[in-house]
């Protein structure tokens, strides 16, 4: 059985970005404490936490004694939590990827200037909560298609953007519905100045970038193994994308998840995951899945 890893898998820049930073803070001997998970990865995290790193959540923020240092992970923070911080004494260390900083900027100059701010993305999500404060959340969250029918009222100018981490095909859908509605709005209008709409495809380009290879990859392999945490926004669009090229792909987070059986028959093995994914995990899976194939053979050979 040949094994392999996707290469074009592992850290975004963005993610690696950010590991850097803690690992930094925390080779200098500062107690590090991250504000939510660092990443979507549990193997990470504990990694991560080995190394001295703690995880919080919003509530606990409030108790920690002045001079904490708070790491700000990729994912972004709204302006709430800076004062707080400024208000607590308490020392950020700011990770936010730099798409999810310009993304904030942009959502900020569009609200200031009296548009109507939709967003593609899930509304609970860490990016998307911080998009939401940058416009005092007053903005129309939405995640498909229907929701995008039901919930956006096209009355006023409006642009549409992106959580970075969201599928590039359902956000054109979302966005061809609209400019159409605006379309026929204006058409029909009676007004002198009618409704203008923009769209900002602010999906990162390394996540919508790796559709096409990963696609390739999975359907050239018999079997396919995606690991990512179960709460990774990205992993789940590009588990889709795999499971659509390759029907026999399985979610995974470790490897005590494997089933020796999927491989049966198998000559071609595949491994895949998320931008947030470690290829030391990714890696550790294809040993597992080797040592698997060994057994088998040598329990062949035997007979």
């Amino acid at each position: 059985m040949n094994v392999r890893i996707d290469p074009t898998a592992g850290f975004c820049w963005g993610v690696v970005r950010t590991i850097d930073i803690a690992e930094d803070e925390l080779r200098g001997g500062s107690d590090l404490v991250s504000l939510g998970d660092i990443i979507h990865n549990p193997k990470e995290i504990e990694r991560m936490e080995s190394l001295g790193m703690k995880t919080i959540d919003h509530a606990e923020i409030e108790r920690l004694p002045d001079g904490t240092k708070v790491l700000i992970r990729a994912h972004g923070e709204p302006a709430s939590t800076y004062r707080l911080a400024r208000e607590k004494g308490i020392e950020l260390i700011d990770a936010t990827c730099p798409i999810v900083t310009k993304l904030q900027e942009r959502v900020r100059k569009y609200y200031d200037d009296g548009w109507q701010i939709v967003i593609f993305g899930k509304k609970e999500h860490a990016e998307v909560i911080g998009l939401r404060g940058v416009c005092n959340d007053e903005c129309v969250v939405i995640k498909t298609l229907d929701e995008a029918r039901e919930q956006v009222t096209l009355d006023r100018r409006t642009v549409l953007f992106s959580q970075t981490t969201m599928d590039k095909a359902s956000f054109h859908a979302v966005r061809d519905y609209l400019r159409e509605r605006v379309v026929e709005f204006q058409e029909g209008s009676m007004e002198e100045i009618a409704t203008d709409f923009h769209a900002k495809d602010t999906i990162c380009g390394q996540v919508s970038g790796r559709d096409k290879k990963l696609r390739a990859f999975a359907a050239d392999n018999d079997v396919m193994v995606f690991v990512a945490g179960r709460k990774s926004s990205n992993g789940k669009v590009l588990f889709g994308i795999c499971s659509d090229a390759n029907p026999r792909t399985h979610f995974i987070e470790d490897v005590d998840e494997i089933d020796p059986q999927w491989f049966e028959g198998a000559e071609r093995v595949g491994i895949s995951g998320a931008t947030s994914t470690p290829h030391w995990l990714m890696q550790n899976v294809k040993e597992y899945i080797e040592r698997i194939a060994t057994h088998k053979s040598m329990q062949v050979s035997q007979n």
